[in-house]
């Protein structure tokens, strides 16, 4: 009987304690409920409202157009300073744009005030923030505006270790850049050279042609013989050539050409781009060939003399006559050489 009264008095005892445990814990749940409210979010509120913005914002482009900076920030007070950097941080103006941004405003506080700890407090907190808005200008390829961010964070903490991988990383995307400038600027200079190229090659073309339009119209020129004077050209292309027959009594018909051939014009000559004539003397004889052939003048000298002599010893001609008879006559004839 004594035992089945302690076992019941046991259970209603364990009963018991499972409502105040309850109890007890809904309590400290309050307590901390209220001390959230009561004490840490007001403490944080005031933080931020110091430091001039929450640290652990993400860093976000602000697309809106953005206030000049204020005037005469030389002439500002500590205060001052605070308040238009904690605007700067509500903007996310972190290290941008220049002379308007909190960085700025915070390290001008420090020099009126230094160890002034909203604005110490304000720098390191933010630091990280700042350094990624400073990666982002570097992806972008602002290199110019990275590197004055870079050297403005590093005069609020020069030692920090993440300038070292922010200045690693702008020496290398200015290399890259560097690199394909170059590659591009190579490039455009091989293409100028080609068109130059190609222009040339299409001049000596068309000059080419003209030349060969020229000597047709040359050759075909040659087959009609001048009473006075003979002209030679570069690769066999002929020229009109005539004989001047000597003066003969009135009874008398001069040596007519009734075959021509065009003189060689000399390698070294065609090659050195050189001109000139030679006048030759001949004898026609009574069958029409040519003999006693001689140079009375040539410009330049000896350079084109055997050419004209060859040419001259094929001629044939309808032989001068004097009453009716054939007879011997002299000629005189200047062939000129020419490109």
């Amino acid at each position: 009987m004594d035992t089945r009264i302690k076992l019941e008095a046991r259970r209603r005892a364990r009963g018991a304690v499972r409502p105040v445990t309850l109890a007890a814990l809904a309590v400290i749940v309050l307590l901390a409920i209220a001390s959230w409210f009561l004490v840490i979010q007001p403490h944080e509120e005031m933080l931020l409202s110091d430091s001039g913005g929450h640290p652990s914002s993400p860093v976000t482009t602000n697309t809106a157009v953005q206030a000049p900076p204020p005037a005469n920030v030389e002439a500002m007070g500590t205060d001052q300073l605070l308040a238009e950097a904690r605007k700067a941080m509500n903007d996310q103006r972190y290290l941008a744009p220049a002379g308007n941004n909190a960085f700025e405003f915070y390290l001008k506080a420090l020099e009126r005030e230094p160890g002034n700890a909203v604005a110490t407090d304000a720098l390191r907190e933010t630091f990280p923030f700042a350094a990624s808005a400073a990666e982002q200008q570097i992806n972008a390829g602002n290199f110019n505006e990275a590197q004055r961010e870079i050297d403005l964070l590093a005069k609020a903490d020069p030692a920090n270790y993440t300038l070292t991988i922010l200045r690693s990383k702008l020496d290398a995307q200015r290399k890259v850049a560097d690199k394909a400038q170059q590659e591009a600027a190579d490039q455009e200079r091989q293409q100028q050279l080609a068109a130059q190229k190609a222009a040339a090659d299409k001049a000596a073309a068309d000059k080419a042609a003209e030349e060969q339009a020229a000597g047709t119209t040359q050759t075909a020129a040659a087959n009609r013989p001048s009473s006075a004077v003979t002209s030679a050209k570069p690769a066999g292309a002929p020229s009109s050539q005539a004989a001047q027959a000597a003066p003969v009594q009135p009874s008398s018909t001069p040596a007519v050409l009734i075959r021509s051939v065009v003189p060689r014009y000399p390698t070294p000559a065609q090659r050195s781009r050189t001109e000139g004539y030679v006048v030759v003397t001949f004898t026609v004889t009574t069958d029409g060939h040519t003999s006693d052939i001689r140079v009375t003048d040539s410009q330049p000298r000896h350079v084109f003399d055997r050419a004209a002599m060859d040419a001259v010893a094929r001629w044939e001609f309808k032989p001068a006559t004097r009453n009716g008879e054939p007879v011997e006559s002299s000629v005189t004839n200047r062939i000129n050489f020419k490109l």
